[in-house]
């Protein structure tokens, strides 16, 4: 029941929370990314997950977190997306990492053309007096590409092991 609980809740909601947090205030908080590590433990104890399996799920989570603080280092992605990435490889381990990272490339190109094109149109009045519309509208402003890396992470989710359970 409670595994049933996590799995069901805890990984797409803390997805969700990303991707609104990333839009409205262009930060993923470290408490998200800690949240995912912690139900991804839970779930694994749970589940009673192969210890050799939760060592290649954390080989993935690394080797996606050396590649994102490399693109962090380059002005690319923001610290809060390469922790979101590197915590949602942490939960699909190998197996649907590949997949996961290029419907986030995707999504993320879609979510990239889509923000030129919003800064570049007329700021609706109604929209105006938003602060954190003016941010998005911004030229110089960034992509808040955590919603492209929980898109992609809450469409993939469903074919993972972890919703096979049960």
């Amino acid at each position: 029941m409670l595994s049933d609980a996590v799995r069901l809740l805890v990984f797409p909601a803390l997805m969700a929370f990303a991707a609104s947090s990333d839009l409205f205030t262009m930060t993923i908080s470290n408490r998200v990314t800690l949240a995912l590590a912690g139900g991804f433990v839970a779930m694994a104890f749970m589940s009673g997950m192969d210890p050799s399996d939760v060592l290649a799920h954390v080989g993935a989570a690394g080797t996606v977190l050396a590649v994102t603080f490399l693109f962090f280092a380059r002005g690319w992605i923001g610290g809060g997306d390469a922790k979101l990435a590197a915590a949602t490889a942490l939960w699909f381990g190998f197996d649907h990492l590949v997949v996961y990272l290029l419907y986030a490339s995707i999504f993320g190109g879609v979510l990239t053309l889509a923000m030129i094109r919003f800064r570049l149109m007329p700021l609706p009045q109604m929209l105006a007096d938003q602060d954190w519309v003016k941010r998005l509208h911004r030229l110089d402003g960034g992509v808040p590409y955590g919603i492209a890396l929980a898109a992609a992470a809450l469409l993939i989710y469903p074919n993972t092991a972890w919703m096979q359970l049960g």
